[in-house]
C-alpha cells in the first residue's frame, strides 16, 4: 500500500484536505482519532495517563479534561514527552495495521506531529499543507476561541513551517479560496494514483535477469 503522510502547521487546514481526498475515495487514517480512542475511559492508555498526570485531569463523567491536561503539556516539556511516550507508539502500531486494511489506490497517513514524532519512515511520501503565519494564527485564534499569545504558543511547540517544509515532497498552500485547495488537491491525486500504481508493477514484477 501506498501510503502519503499528510502533515502541517495547527490550523493549516489538514482536516479540509483530508476530507477533499476522502471525498475522492481514498482511505484516510487519522492519527488524532487513534489518539481519541486509545483515551476512552478504562483503555490501556488512559489508565496510563491518569496514573502519570492523576485524577485532576478527569471529570465528573470520568473523561479527560483536554483543556487542562493540554494547558499541562504546553507548560511543561517533560509533561509532554512522558504523554508522548504513552500514546505514540500505539498510535505508530495501529497506523500501520490500518494502512494495510486500506482498499483504496493508497491511503493517507493524517499526522499532525508527523515530523516531531518521528514518524516519516511510516509513510511513502510526505504532503505538506502550508499557510502564511498571519492566516494560521487567525484562524486558530478563531477556531479555539483563544488569545493571539495562547495561540502563538501552540504554534510555536510544533516545528517551524521552514523545518517542517525540508520534509516535503509536496505541498498545499492553503491562503485562497476551497475551489483553489480543490483543484491542488485533484492534482495531487492523480501523481498518487501514478505512483502507487509504479509500486505495484514494481512489486507484481521483480527482476527476472537469469531466468
Amino acid at each position: 500500500m501506498f501510503k502519503v503522510g499528510l502533515t502541517g502547521g495547527i490550523a493549516s487546514g489538514k482536516s479540509t484536505v483530508s476530507h477533499l481526498f476522502s471525498e475522492l475515495g481514498i482511505t484516510i487514517i487519522d492519527a488524532d482519532n487513534i489518539a481519541r480512542d486509545l483515551v476512552e475511559i478504562n483503555q490501556p492508555c488512559y489508565q496510563q495517563i491518569v496514573a502519570r498526570f492523576g485524577t485532576d485531569i478527569v471529570l465528573a463523567n470520568q473523561q479527560f479534561d483536554r483543556q487542562k491536561l493540554r494547558h499541562i503539556i504546553f507548560d511543561d516539556e517533560n509533561a509532554k514527552a512522558d504523554l508522548e511516550a504513552i500514546l505514540h507508539p500505539v498510535i505508530r502500531q495501529q497506523l500501520l495495521v490500518q494502512s494495510e486494511l486500506a482498499r483504496s489506490p493508497y491511503c493517507i497517513l493524517a499526522i499532525p506531529l508527523l515530523i516531531e514524532a518521528k514518524m516519516t519512515d511510516l509513510v511513502d511520501r510526505t504532503l505538506v499543507v502550508d499557510t502564511s503565519a498571519q492566516i494560521q494564527l487567525s484562524r486558530l485564534c478563531d477556531r479555539d476561541n483563544i488569545t493571539a499569545d495562547q495561540a502563538l504558543r501552540m504554534i510555536n511547540s510544533q516545528v517551524n513551517q521552514q523545518q517542517r517544509l525540508l520534509y516535503a515532497d509536496d505541498i498545499i498552500i492553503n491562503n485562497d479560496s476551497p475551489d483553489a485547495l480543490k483543484q491542488q488537491v485533484r492534482m495531487l491525486h492523480k501523481t498518487y494514483i501514478n505512483l502507487a500504481n509504479l509500486l505495484t508493477t514494481s512489486c507484481q514484477h521483480p527482476d527476472s535477469h537469469g531466468q
